[in-house]
């Protein structure tokens, strides 16, 4: 290794290459962060503050604070994540924050009986499933969220958590794999746990066959509530079926990509990206009367009969509701 030559001037320093300051590594990030604080707060306190006043309203500095206080933690690691890859922080300041909107001025959702679900403890809420793009279970996760006050952690299919970018970003909002298991353990810990059982047959099934219930498969999910005694909440959703109208398949290229389908809309492919846009339908999110499975024994999740007539129950819950929400529906978009 070739001897480091000495400078120039007696006085200056060497700085050993090992205790240099690197702008890339976690120690820098921050100074980087409290640079980036000062400096924005610097340019927000002149002429700019002004302006922003005028453009965001009063109260802009503290939305700013706050933003500047997420950034900060962002950049220094100053957060939690579990053990799920749950990342509360940023789930509510920015996931929830961006499906907002759409929730409340797109979809304009009425959520109703949001007082059926416990204000702790576990509970396991089932929802009808529907609309080609998962978009059903996104909003019920906002609804939860923003009526009921706590977080919905979502059992997702396999296919989510293979697809590279939405693997991590589901993991960050708290969805974990569809399995017996992960449920049990959330619910036991007293989380709020949503499952879709119609899963793929639900949201890929032809329009006219619209708000039919398809199979809720083997009642894993009322197993998983059976064992941790937690309450099953039915939940039905009503205008998420016509944001994509699905009149056909692409079989083909659907077994060609690995997926379960390929859809046909009325607007997609025939409008290119434009037809990915869902249709601006007037949403209702019912939660109904809990179900408890606390009353049980032990061992009740182990009777096939008890676990499918409790599996039928919720069904046939869900699908009477969607029923009579339908009946009270005025039009599809209002």
């Amino acid at each position: 290794m070739t001897a480091a030559r000495e400078p120039a001037d007696p006085a200056a320093k060497v700085i050993p290459i090992e205790s240099a300051p690197s702008w890339s590594g976690p120690e820098s990030r921050p100074a980087l962060a409290d640079r980036l604080a000062d400096g924005v707060g610097a340019a927000l306190s002149g002429r700019l503050g002004a302006t922003a006043t005028r453009l965001l309203g009063k109260g802009w500095e503290q939305r700013a604070a706050g933003g500047l206080g997420f950034l900060r933690r962002r950049l220094t690691g100053d957060y939690e994540v579990d053990d799920f890859g749950f990342d509360r922080e940023l789930t509510e300041e920015v996931f929830l924050a961006m499906l907002r909107p759409l929730a409340e001025k797109y979809f304009r959702i009425d959520v109703r009986g949001t007082e059926h679900i416990p204000a702790d403890g576990g509970v396991l809420i089932v929802a009808n499933h529907s609309g080609t793009i998962p978009l059903d279970a996104l909003m019920t996760q906002v609804a939860v969220h923003d009526h009921a006050d706590r977080h919905l952690r979502m059992l997702a299919a396999d296919l989510v958590f293979v697809l590279p970018v939405v693997n991590e970003l589901a993991r960050k909002a708290g969805h974990t794999l569809a399995c017996n298991e992960d449920a049990q353990t959330l619910l036991e810990r007293g989380e709020v746990v949503g499952v879709w059982p119609e899963g793929f047959k639900g949201i890929g099934k032809p329009f006219a066959d619209r708000y039919k219930l398809q199979r809720f498969g083997r009642g894993g999910f009322v197993a998983s509530a059976l064992r941790a005694g937690v309450p099953i909440v039915p939940c039905s959703i009503v205008g998420a079926e016509e944001t994509y109208p699905m009149i056909g398949n692409f079989k083909t290229l659907a077994r060609l990509l690995g997926l379960p389908y390929v859809p046909i809309t009325p607007t997609f492919p025939w409008l290119g990206p434009l037809g990915a846009i869902p249709l601006p339908t007037k949403w209702t999110i019912q939660f109904g009367e809990p179900i408890p499975t606390d009353s049980y024994p032990k061992d009740a999740a182990d009777d096939p009969m008890l676990v499918f007539n409790l599996t039928d129950q919720v069904r046939e819950t869900i699908q009477h509701t969607l029923y009579k929400l339908l009946v009270q529906r005025r039009s599809v978009f209002g």
